[in-house]
């Protein structure tokens, strides 16, 4: 008899393999686009907050289904533009009042309607970098590796099969209650990830 108690993960029988490693948490897999919605309602109400839905297309209701509702980008876009709108206008007026002042025509030194073109190019320039670094900060990436590709089966979620997952770090997660609750919300399998 060993000393060594063994660890959680391989206190659990997967039926494709023995864990051996840390639990990021409880995979299910469904068949149909509206199963995987309405298990993720359920378990939504049923306190889980820590999870995520993965599917080969877009299923309409399942980013709410699960919880999420705010959507940053728009925020973060808002800023660059602004922020571009301002760096075009400061550029201008500090040009042409600061470094290099010419009177042309009669007008003043800082003549806006003459900066309108490029502050309008700028906001517009740094809204769509931010739109685009913002949206892959946002979802975290570049990412090449996520413990879910550990997951038996999870290669089929980019071709006809649902997957909703259930991480270990959700204050409602316990390894045998949440495996029970998934397996009654009719999932296919429910396996568990590895980190």
């Amino acid at each position: 008899m060993s000393d060594t108690a063994p660890t959680f993960a391989e206190s659990v029988h997967t039926p494709s393999r023995v864990s051996t490693g840390e639990v990021y948490g409880l995979m299910a897999e469904f068949i149909e686009p509206d199963h995987v919605v309405r298990a993720a309602r359920r378990a939504y109400r049923a306190g889980f907050r820590k999870m995520d839905g993965y599917s080969p297309l877009p299923v309409v209701g399942l980013a709410e289904a699960i919880g999420f509702k705010k959507n940053r980008v728009a925020t973060i876009v808002l800023l660059g533009g602004v922020t571009g709108a301002c760096s075009g206008m400061f550029m201008q007026w500090f040009a042409s009042t600061v470094h290099y002042p010419l009177i042309i025509a009669g007008r003043p030194y800082a003549s806006w309607p003459s900066f309108v073109p490029i502050t309008f190019e700028l906001g517009i320039l740094f809204a769509a970098f931010s739109a685009v670094f913002g949206m892959l900060a946002l979802n975290g990436l570049p990412r090449l590796y996520h413990p879910v590709f550990n997951a038996p089966g999870f290669d089929l979620a980019s071709q006809d099969r649902f997957f909703l997952c259930i991480e270990a770090t959700d204050p409602k997660f316990h390894l045998t209650q949440t495996r029970e609750f998934l397996e009654s919300l009719g999932a296919r399998t429910v396996s568990v990830v590895e980190h």
